[in-house]
C-alpha cells in the first residue's frame, strides 16, 4: 500500500517523509503513517508515525481561514519561547512556512503521554482530591503564562499590548462579517456593548487566547497535575483577563446546547467554583479584577464569533469529524447567553 493511502485528508505523506528525514530530530527516511486525533473544529492535528517513533503535526483546518487565525508560525514560536520557562509546553522539532508540502504551513512537535479529560463523565472519575487539585494546577499554570518574562523568552514582538482590548475587539468584529452566514442580532448587539464598556488594561502579558481544560494536558497517572499546555494558535501579548474571563465561561454552564468540550467544570463535584477560580487567581497574579465581568461578556462574544467560523467551514463542507450538526444552535445560545451575562454585569455600560 503507498504513502498516500495511508494519509488522511490535510497530509501528504510521501512529501512529509522527505521534510522529516531532514528536518525532524531522530526521524529516518521511512515510510510514514498518519491518523487524525483532533479535527476540523479548530487546527487540525495527526499523529505521525514511521512505525518506531511518534510524532504530532499540526495544521490550519481545510479552506476558509480567517485572516490572523491559524497561524502556526505563532504556535511555533511560542512554544519554543516557553520552553525554559515554567509553563510546561511539548517540544517542538521544525516549522515549514512552504503551502506547497501539504496545502498550508505546519509544524511538528512530541507526542506527550497524557489525559485530556473532555466531558463531565470524564472528569467524573477524578477523586475530590484530584478534581481539586486538578483545578489548582489549572489556576496556578494560567498565572504562570501570565506572569512569563516576555523578553526573556523573545516573544517580545508577538503582539502590541498597547490598545489591545480595543483592537482585539475591532478584529472579532471583522471576523463576524467575515464568518456569519446569517445575521444574528444578539451578536451585533454584544460588539456594541462591549464597545461601550472597555475598560482600562493593567499591565501585559502572553496571553494563550483559549485556555481551559482540554486545552490542557494532565499527568496520566495523576489528573491533579497539567503536564502540558496545547493550542498556541491564538496567543499574543495583551490583556491577561481575556484569558481568564474565557476560563470562566468554560468553567461555569451555558444554557442551550453546550459550548465545547470540558464545559461546567464547576458542576463537577470536587472542582472548585467560579468564585475559587478568581480568589486563587487574584492570590497569584495580585491584579486587579474590578471589571472581571467585562472579560467574561467578552469571552461569550468571541467564542460565537469562532463558533460561526466553524459552522461556516461545515457548511462549506470543510471540516473533518462528526459532531458539527448543531453549530448553529450553539451559536444563538451563546450570543443570548453572553446579553444575559451583560444585563446582570455590575457596568452600567453593558446594560441594554
Amino acid at each position: 500500500m503507498s504513502e498516500s493511502a495511508l494519509a488522511p485528508e490535510g497530509v501528504d505523506l510521501e512529501k512529509l517523509r522527505e521534510f522529516f528525514a531532514g528536518q525532524v530530530a531522530d526521524a529516518e527516511d521511512a515510510p510514514l503513517r498518519a491518523s487524525l486525533i483532533a479535527g476540523g473544529k479548530s487546527n487540525l492535528t495527526y499523529v505521525i508515525t514511521d512505525g518506531v517513533r511518534e510524532w504530532v503535526l499540526r495544521r490550519p483546518p481545510l479552506g476558509h481561514v480567517v485572516e490572523t487565525a491559524h497561524d502556526m508560525g505563532r504556535e511555533f514560536r511560542v512554544l519554543r519561547g516557553l520552553a525554559s520557562t515554567r509553563v510546561p509546553v511539548p517540544r517542538v522539532f521544525a516549522y515549514c512556512d512552504d503551502p506547497s508540502l501539504i496545502g498550508a504551513p505546519f509544524y511538528v512537535m512530541e507526542r506527550i503521554d497524557g489525559r485530556i479529560p473532555r466531558t463531565a463523565e470524564e472528569m467524573a472519575t477524578f477523586t475530590p482530591d484530584e478534581a481539586r487539585r486538578c483545578s489548582f494546577s489549572l489556576v496556578d499554570v494560567m498565572a504562570d503564562i501570565h506572569g512569563v518574562d516576555f523578553d526573556a523568552a523573545g516573544l517580545s514582538d508577538l503582539g502590541r499590548p498597547e490598545g489591545f482590548l480595543e483592537r482585539n475587539l475591532r478584529r472579532w468584529g471583522k471576523q463576524w462579517e467575515a464568518n456569519k452566514t446569517s445575521d444574528i442580532p444578539e451578536i451585533d448587539e454584544l460588539g456594541r456593548r462591549l464597545q461601550r464598556a472597555l475598560p482600562p488594561s493593567g499591565p501585559p502579558s502572553i496571553v494563550h487566547g483559549d485556555y481551559r481544560l482540554d486545552n490542557t494536558m494532565l499527568a496520566p497517572d495523576d489528573p491533579g497535575r497539567v503536564i502540558a499546555v496545547l493550542d498556541w494558535e491564538m496567543s499574543t501579548l495583551g490583556d491577561p483577563l481575556t484569558d481568564l474571563g474565557l476560563f470562566l465561561l468554560y468553567w461555569g454552564k451555558v444554557p442551550g446546547a453546550a459550548i465545547g468540550t470540558s464545559q461546567g467544570v464547576a458542576e463537577v463535584p470536587g472542582f472548585i467554583t467560579t468564585d475559587e477560580v478568581v480568589e486563587r487567581y487574584a492570590a497569584n497574579t495580585g491584579r486587579d479584577l474590578e471589571h472581571l465581568d467585562f472579560y467574561v461578556v467578552f469571552a461569550a462574544y468571541k467564542l460565537a464569533i469562532i463558533i460561526a467560523g466553524i459552522h461556516a467551514r461545515y457548511l462549506m463542507g470543510k471540516t473533518l469529524g462528526e459532531g458539527f450538526d448543531n453549530y448553529s444552535e450553539r451559536l444563538t445560545d451563546l450570543s443570548r447567553h453572553g446579553l444575559t451575562l451583560a444585563e446582570e454585569a455590575p457596568i452600567p455600560a453593558l446594560h441594554g
